[in-house]
């Protein structure tokens, strides 16, 4: 049995909480919001995000940061890309040589262009980077926590990713390992911002051709993307890249095809945001990607239109005759 702190209680955070505390790990949720910890721990349930899934008894909430990770071997953080800077940074000081540290979100950092495994090397100062650990894949919080069959991946230096896998692996849950972490970020960043463009197309009430036209095409972008940044190829062919990019382009529960089928609809990009719980982490990645590849002068038209869309208010039947009359040209790539 190990002691585990999950810091952030979304639905992504609870769903892990879940499946660790189910095999008998004493697990420790992190939420920021006092109100919200309170509600969690008194209703032992996420009745906003997953509704219907109790807590078991070794599974516990909290708002106390301070000494949060004493005598703790494995810490999973959960929280927004664009937040996760500062939430290592609270908790640096607390981090020891033996502290495995796994992050679950799948973005780049807007501000710096960084991986979020490079946020968290500088955050905490050169030390222990080998502990660092990339737990990505086509992995929806609502399946997961209803133990329907799932795969992902671990992905970091290969004696610690091989840890979170006996951590995490369950009959449900099969994890595999990787040591490819840039490709395995990047896969998941770019299909982000792809599942965007598969639910403008939705909205637009393309059919499944457009779908797989998008992506195929969108799988050539993040090959190109995660080569300039040092990728593996191979990897996007994995759960990472490819696995995770249909999940997310085909799904209900996907939060970035849903932001894309209302950009599709006519709606703002705020008007959607305004309505949503949770964080489409597709929208500051666009940003973020689309300038890592305006920098490298990288080929990314499907993101660049995506892109103008979402921050620049172009109109989505413009972008896509755009896309459908560019200069005609092999396929690879």
């Amino acid at each position: 049995m190990e002691r585990v702190v999950i810091v952030g209680a979304g639905s992504w955070g609870t769903a892990l909480g879940l499946l660790l505390a189910h095999k008998g790990h004493e697990v420790t949720m992190w939420e920021h919001n006092p109100l919200r910890a309170e509600e969690l721990q008194r209703d032992r349930e996420n009745k906003k995000l997953l509704p219907g899934v109790k807590f078991p008894k070794n599974l516990n909430v909290t708002s106390k940061s301070e000494d949060l990770f004493e005598n703790i071997n494995y810490v999973i953080f959960s929280v927004p890309s664009q937040v996760l800077r500062g939430v290592i940074s609270k908790f640096s000081s607390q981090i020891r040589e033996n502290t495995i540290l796994v992050n679950t979100a799948k973005g780049i950092e807007v501000s710096t262009g960084l991986t979020l495994s490079e946020v968290m090397k500088e955050e905490i100062l050169g030390k222990y980077h080998k502990n660092i650990i990339v737990l990505s894949g086509p992995t929806h919080a609502e399946e997961v926590a209803q133990n329907l069959p799932t795969t992902i991946v671990a992905a970091g230096e290969l004696e610690n990713a091989k840890k979170i896998q006996n951590l995490f692996n369950t009959k449900d849950f099969r994890v595999y390992v990787n040591e490819d972490i840039a490709g395995v970020e990047l896969g998941g960043a770019v299909k982000n911002c792809l599942a965007i463009g598969a639910g403008i197309a939705d909205g637009m009430g393309f059919g499944d051709n457009a779908k797989a036209a998008l992506i195929t095409r969108g799988i050539a972008e993040m090959i190109r993307f995660g080569k300039a940044l040092g990728a593996k190829e191979v990897t996007f062919s994995g759960l990472a890249g490819i696995g995770d990019l249909i999940v997310t382009c085909a799904s209900k529960h996907s939060r970035n095809r849903y932001v894309g089928e209302k950009l599709g609809q006519g709606e703002t990009i705020e008007e959607i945001l305004s309505k949503m719980v949770m964080v489409a982490e597709g929208v500051p990645t666009v940003k973020a990607v689309h300038n890592k590849a305006k920098e490298l002068k990288i080929s990314m038209p499907i993101v660049e239109a995506i892109y103008r869309i979402i921050y620049e208010g172009a109109d989505s039947k413009e972008m896509v005759e755009g896309l459908m009359t560019r200069e005609l040209k092999e396929e690879f790539y």
